[in-house]
């Protein structure tokens, strides 16, 4: 929260990447049960027992399927929040990386368990890749090969989008720079292999491990301004 930082750890005295009991996986709620309880206490120490007029931002990898984005509407559901936004994490990095940006925008997201290379075009999603693995796969691996296995997997899905574009979207997002999102772009050694390898600047957030969730804060303040607005247009309460 503005000025507080971060409210609630939902894993106290767990690992960096929250251990075994971590109810969510891969991007998909694998433990219902146990993430429903890791969302009421946040609510509670967020929201507070009171939460008729709260709107909650539910941000999920772009490729999760249907199923997956259901099963968190109902656990969000049942918080009884008033609204609850869905957008896809790149949409959400993009925010952040610029409300006004238009025209196609590539996206990579290096996180934990997962790498996403996104392409929007005017805000919409025209493309994406994931590859099920990450950095907590990676920090396997010899330190010194991590880097160009990352950067390798990044390069593939690029390279794959390329060959489907028959618009040119993906050029046009290359010279403008991709937004580089996620731990992965904590790393010297894989952004500039990433810059060098595609012969352009990438863009780096302040704090790119934190861009989605910043960027869907900046997309709930736009919505809490609108509610606000439209309440003192019609002079109706929320």
């Amino acid at each position: 929260m503005p000025g507080r930082g971060l409210v609630l750890d939902p894993f106290p005295g767990s690992g960096p990447h929250g251990g075994d009991e971590r109810p969510v996986r891969r991007g998909r709620i694998v433990d219902p049960e146990s993430c429903g309880r890791v969302l009421g206490r946040i609510a509670d120490a967020a929201l507070g027992p009171d939460r008729s007029d709260s709107v909650i931002v539910l941000s999920h990898p772009v490729l999760a399927g249907a199923e997956h984005r259901s099963a968190a509407r109902a656990l969000l559901a049942g918080l009884g929040t008033t609204r609850v936004v869905v957008l896809s994490s790149a949409r959400a990095a993009a925010a952040y990386a610029g409300p006004r940006e238009t025209g196609p925008l590539l996206v990579v997201d290096m996180g934990a368990e997962l790498t996403e290379v996104t392409l929007l075009v005017n805000g919409l999603v025209a493309d994406a890749r994931q590859a099920e693995s990450g950095l907590d796969d990676l920090d396997r691996l010899d330190p010194a090969k991590l880097p160009a296995v990352l950067v390798r997997t990044v390069l593939d899905m690029i390279t794959s989008m390329w060959r489907h574009d028959r618009h040119g979207a993906i050029r046009g997002a290359l010279r403008k720079g991709p937004v580089l999102a996620g731990g992965g772009a904590l790393r010297p050694d894989v952004t500039d292999r990433i810059a060098r390898c595609l012969g352009t600047r990438v863009r780096l957030a302040d704090d790119p491990s934190t861009t989605v969730v910043r960027g869907a804060g900046q997309i709930l303040s736009s919505v809490l301004r609108h509610r606000t607005a439209s309440s003192e247009r019609s002079g109706r309460p929320w």
